[in-house]
């Protein structure tokens, strides 16, 4: 019998030294859980060092993409259209266009969009399903994605994992730089008795891109798409602003200990395949800059954010956001949800900021947190102290 205390587990099994401590506690008589952490729950500890914010450098890369920001904009309808796509770039940011939303079902998705936006909460979900139920153009993939990549900055685009097998070569055709597989969770086998599966390591390794897939949510999930051959591992289930996911399963990731399992994974699978480093790239939960400035304490290279850039004026949403999981054409899994515009896209991201609610300037944060922490790149900032608040149960 265990008893209340903490477990010290490591790879091997249990053992009386190192590894990661496991905090369980009684829920019942016949039940046990893992204490873990929200972003709400923990803060970034200052350092008796502290730097110039001008000589903090927030450049991320994966394979041969440089970026200006660890910021990627979600693959959301409300957040990235061509257009903002290239503003990204043009930005130093990377916008991921959703290759199965309204601009590839839609020759023009802006009298939708406009309807999207003015229906009431009681008919958005149905009339959401309705439009998404028109089918995907591959000629509209090759054409937005063409749009993006005449503007000479980086492109990529997203699918559902259940969508990959039947549309991918269209997009590599089209010319894709980055490719994302995200789903609200993806396994490195995608199994269903309908279709073939989607062994995602004989995939990744058929492709000359770097593919990004996700998301995923604990230790071993996230080794075991590391292994598929993926460049970065989604971190995240349901936490978004626009997801109802954790009333509708009953599922939810808090995304502290979320991102630091996977963190712990990307250590041990660098270990494991020789130095292949895979990046960790939290996505949900990330509304405003101190959130962002947590995950990467927790251990992230870059972030894919959604509701923080739909308040951007030039957002397709108009004020409002949403993702896939908000017309699913059976179980809805988000909604609409109202986000208004507090700035342009150069505003949200570099400033000059004229709030004080983490909602522009996120980059300027993130240089301050890291400035008054002693650290000058993000790598190095990984290493930052963090404080738990005293825990508090939830309703």
């Amino acid at each position: 019998m265990w008893g209340n205390g903490p477990l010290k587990f490591c790879r091997g099994g249990l053992a009386r030294y190192s590894c990661h401590v496991i905090n369980d506690i009684e829920i019942g008589v016949g039940k046990r859980g893992r204490r873990v952490y929200s972003l709400d729950d923990i803060a970034v500890v200052p350092s008796r060092r502290t730097r110039d914010p001008a000589q903090v450098d927030l450049s991320w890369q994966i394979d041969a993409f440089e970026f200006a920001s660890p910021i990627i904009a979600a693959p959301m309808d409300s957040v990235v259209s061509p257009d903002t796509a290239i503003a990204l770039g043009k930005l130093g940011s990377l916008g991921v266009l959703n290759l199965e939303g309204l601009w590839t079902r839609y020759e023009d998705p802006e009298p939708l969009l406009e309807k999207i936006r003015g229906l009431g909460a009681d008919e958005v979900t149905r009339e959401m399903q309705a439009m998404y139920q028109a089918p995907i153009q591959p000629e509209l993939i090759h054409q937005r994605l063409s749009q993006i990549r005449s503007a000479g900055v980086t492109v990529a685009g997203s699918l559902t994992p259940h969508r990959t097998q039947e549309l991918y070569k269209t997009v590599l055709d089209a010319g894709v730089d980055v490719f994302v597989i995200r789903g609200t969770t993806v396994s490195a086998e995608h199994v269903s008795a309908d279709a073939e599966p989607l062994n995602l390591k004989k995939f990744i390794y058929d492709l000359d891109v770097p593919v990004i897939v996700g998301g995923a949510a604990t230790y071993q999930a996230a080794l075991h798409l590391m292994r598929t051959g993926a460049a970065g591992v989604l971190v995240g289930f349901g936490g978004g602003a626009a997801h109802t996911t954790r009333v509708t399963t009953g599922i939810h990731a808090p995304m502290a200990t979320a991102i630091a399992d996977v963190a712990a994974a990307r250590r041990d699978y660098l270990d494991e395949s020789g130095g292949r480093y895979v990046h960790v790239i939290a996505d949900g939960g990330l509304g405003a800059s101190g959130a962002m400035v947590k995950a990467l304490a927790c251990g992230a290279d870059a972030m894919m954010v959604g509701a923080a850039l739909a308040r951007a004026s030039e957002a397709p949403g108009g004020g409002f956001h949403w993702g896939d999981e908000a017309h699913h054409p059976t179980l809805p899994r988000g909604e609409r949800v109202q986000v208004d515009t507090v700035g342009t896209l150069a505003e949200i991201l570099n400033g000059p900021g004229s709030r004080a609610d983490g909602t522009l300037n996120l980059s300027g944060a993130l240089r301050r947190s890291m400035a008054s922490t002693g650290y000058l790149d993000l790598k190095s900032f990984q290493r930052v102290d963090v404080v738990v608040s005293p825990y508090q149960p939830r309703a």
